[in-house]
């Protein structure tokens, strides 16, 4: 190996795409899109809101109305060009960072918030919008995919099943598990790696010496790597994979090269591990810039249109903050309502005792004080 050769995780990424930086199409052999100008419209709207509601979020975290906050600033483009790409049929599972593809299966973002405001477990019924909940555990999601695609498979359903994760999680062994079962079972799932280029404050060099997308070669099924910040290379690669997928073909590993341009989440503070050059270098590929410069340069749209989003995307800021304040504290017997799907006897008999406890103080009758 010579100095001449990169190597590992080093080497220049071998991209997907569509959407320069500069807002110019460009062509590919295997994975073109045709989208109208209503399309890439429709695309530019859910690029702008949901960063609204990420920047909302992070400053309610900041004015201490959340406890947390896992921002996606500068990763839009992946998870709306994915989360565009799914059917009805087809089901989702994310980490606890995936607000844009929650977004595009029409999940409330105050339940979201919800979450972070420690006043639910993720508030909506995963079933209802085929977006499972967040997963803070990192990586054990995959496997929970594999299994559920599994299921659909041999329920004959035609569906696929997207999991997300990111670039730390490969190196997980619940991720490498998933791999190989999805593998030998030709399980109908898609994994989409947003590679964000950090671990927390690990880099990618740390989690691999190749590629991640060339992981899937050694698992047995195809690995592809798609510029991150190119929402339309996502949708086009993403729509690919699952129609793979429900066609029998089997997984696909999406390897989506992005950045991640604020901090891991709001307990985090990003430069203390890395320079801000690379910062500066990376917001030159934002995700909204370049559509916005493609639909300018095509006449696509015109300042009123750019105006009327930017004024929809203010309101829905406010409309966000306004409900997320709203939001009623859950009382203290709620910790009880899912524990299992139907009732069962042992808990009932723990609430019933808890809900004694607590009317105890109420009656001034707590340890025999009759205070």
């Amino acid at each position: 190996m010579t100095a001449e050769a990169p190597r590992g995780a080093d080497a220049p990424p071998e991209l997907i795409q569509l959407l320069t930086p500069e807002g110019e199409r460009v062509e590919h052999p295997d994975y073109d899109i045709e989208l109208t100008a209503e399309e890439v419209r429709s695309l530019y709207r859910d690029l702008v809101l949901v960063r609204r509601i990420d920047l909302e979020a992070v400053a309610l975290q900041r004015q201490g109305e959340l406890g947390l906050w896992a921002s996606l600033l500068g990763q839009e483009a992946a998870q709306i060009g994915s989360g565009r790409a799914l059917t009805d049929a087809d089901m989702a599972f994310p980490t606890y960072r995936e607000h844009a593809v929650a977004w595009c299966r029409n999940v409330d973002p105050v339940k979201l918030l919800g979450m972070f405001r420690g006043v639910n477990h993720g508030g909506w019924d995963p079933y209802e919008h085929n977006f499972h909940l967040y997963t803070i555990v990192i990586g054990s999601q995959t496997l929970h995919a594999v299994g559920y695609a599994m299921g659909a498979q041999r329920d004959g359903a035609e569906s696929a099943t997207i999991v997300y994760f990111g670039d730390g999680a490969t190196s997980q062994g619940d991720v490498n598990e998933s791999f190989i079962w999805a593998s030998v079972f030709n399980a109908p799932v898609v994994f989409f790696c947003q590679n964000n280029q950090w671990a927390i404050s690990e880099p990618l060099e740390k989690q691999t010496r190749i590629p991640l997308y060339k992981r899937a070669s050694g698992f047995g099924f195809p690995g592809v790597r798609v510029d991150g910040n190119d929402v339309f290379a996502c949708l086009a690669v993403t729509r690919k994979a699952l129609a793979d997928a429900r066609n029998g073909l089997g997984p696909t590993l999406i390897e989506a090269f992005t950045y991640r341009m604020g901090a891991h989440t709001t307990s985090d503070d990003p430069t203390r591990y890395r320079v801000a050059g690379e910062l500066e270098a990376w917001k030159l590929k934002d995700p909204i810039e370049r559509v916005k410069a493609y639909l300018f340069k095509n006449q696509l749209a015109d300042q009123e249109f750019f105006e009327k989003v930017d004024a929809e995307a203010d309101a829905l800021g406010k409309d966000v903050r306004r409900r997320c304040l709203e939001l009623p504290d859950p009382g203290p017997e709620a910790i009880f309502d899912h524990v299992y799907s139907g009732p069962h006897a042992m808990v009932d008999k723990e609430r019933e005792q808890y809900l004694a406890y607590l009317a105890s103080f109420e009656n001034g009758t707590e340890t025999g004080t009759g205070r």
